[in-house]
């Protein structure tokens, strides 16, 4: 292992995609995570004179591994990637509970299914880093494409019980529209109302508001909030339930208001 940081940056992809490369001092070797697009990645690569050395995949859709061929073609990294995934050209494919060395950090893997079946994520607790794909987004959370509202809830539960210093980067730039619906869950939410203007404030300079931190998600995400009751009573009012009177479970809380999100305007 090395003291060396990790350096973390974005390289932006398709409309609001964000490939994160991953270097640290002392090599030109780097890693890149979901690759969805070979060309900015090689260009950027070509730029800075750096050596693809891994690939970190989290699941398997096309604008997270669609560039990898192409990339093979020019580099012979490691492609590390969900056990239970289609994904044909995986070198080491990882379960809930192993770690994979990142220009020597150590990156526990979390399996989080929800927004598909073979999902996983990757954690440096030296570095509070985590790499979480389309699992959590900065106030918001994936589709359910795949799972149930049930994973989703025990995999970001999984996320809730990291450190409040963790470092988020997910995949998309989703954030301003992610906390238009933040504030119609929890319009007296002053946390969510000040995240708003400092995204407003980033975006008008296209600057990304990627990485957030789970501390701040555990402030102004509604999916990470099922606990709360400003969230419950939101949800009980999409069911016609008083939650004074009957109890709402919080993965029937997340599955209410992720339903909703599908369809906010």
């Amino acid at each position: 292992m090395t003291d060396s940081p990790l350096q973390i940056e974005a390289i932006k992809a398709f409309s609001d995609n964000y490939i994160w490369l991953i270097t640290t001092t002392g090599t030109q070797d780097c890693f890149v995570v979901d690759p969805g697009d070979a060309r900015p990645v090689l260009e950027t690569l070509k730029a800075r004179n750096l050596n693809l050395a891994g690939i970190l995949v989290t699941h398997h859709h096309a604008d997270h591994i669609g560039g990898i061929p192409e990339l093979l073609q020019h580099f012979e990294p490691g492609v590390y990637g969900p056990a239970n995934s289609s994904i044909r050209f995986l070198t080491d494919t990882l379960n809930e509970g192993d770690s994979t060395d990142v220009l020597g950090h150590s990156f526990q893997v979390l399996r989080v299914p929800g927004h598909t079946l073979d999902h996983i994520a990757y954690f440096c607790s030296q570095q509070f880093t985590l790499f979480c794909g389309d699992t959590l987004f900065s106030a918001g959370c994936g589709r359910l494409f795949e799972g149930s509202p049930q994973q989703m809830y025990d995999s970001l539960s999984k996320f809730r019980q990291l450190p409040d210093a963790t470092r988020v980067f997910c995949a998309h730039e989703y954030t301003a529209s992610n906390l238009r619906f933040a504030i119609a869950v929890e319009p007296g939410n002053q946390e969510i109302a000040d995240y708003i203007a400092r995204v407003e404030h980033l975006r008008s300079q296209d600057i990304p508001t990627i990485p957030s931190s789970i501390g701040l998600e555990k402030r102004v995400n509604p999916f990470l909030r099922t606990h709360d009751n400003n969230v419950i009573h939101c949800a009980g009012k999409r069911l016609n339930v008083n939650p004074s009177d009957q109890k709402i479970p919080e993965p029937e809380v997340l599955r209410v208001i992720r339903e909703w999100k599908d369809n906010f305007q």
